[in-house]
């Protein structure tokens, strides 16, 4: 929950009023929803790492969370902007919130 919270403010300051619920309410929900699954799994994915080697090796938090990030979430957030003539600055913002919110989901669990 914790980490999820935290991806959740991060969205606040990258996006500011744009991160504000507007209508259609339930795709805020379904996006907020959305995240939570994002960081249960991250959590599931140290958690089948293990806590003994977490232990001994605890930046793997970070490299496996922002791993995450730079190699699967932004190339399919750039490859989609692309696509869709998106503004480079726009799709690299995007890129910036996830790899950001990543890497905070797995300090989170580093402190936890």
């Amino acid at each position: 929950m914790l980490a999820w919270l935290v991806a959740a403010g991060l969205a606040t300051l990258f996006y500011g009023r744009k991160a504000t619920p507007r209508p259609p309410y339930w795709l805020h929900f379904l996006a907020a929803l959305l995240l939570f699954v994002s960081a249960a799994m991250l959590g599931h994915m140290f958690a089948r790492v293990g806590e003994a080697t977490l232990d001994v090796k605890p930046w793997l938090y970070f490299m496996m969370s922002g791993g995450l990030a730079l190699t699967f979430i932004g190339p399919a957030l750039f490859i989609t902007g692309v696509r869709r003539d998106r503004a480079i600055a726009e799709t690299l913002h995007d890129c910036g919130y996830w790899l950001a919110a990543y890497l905070a989901m797995g300090g989170v669990f580093a402190l936890l």
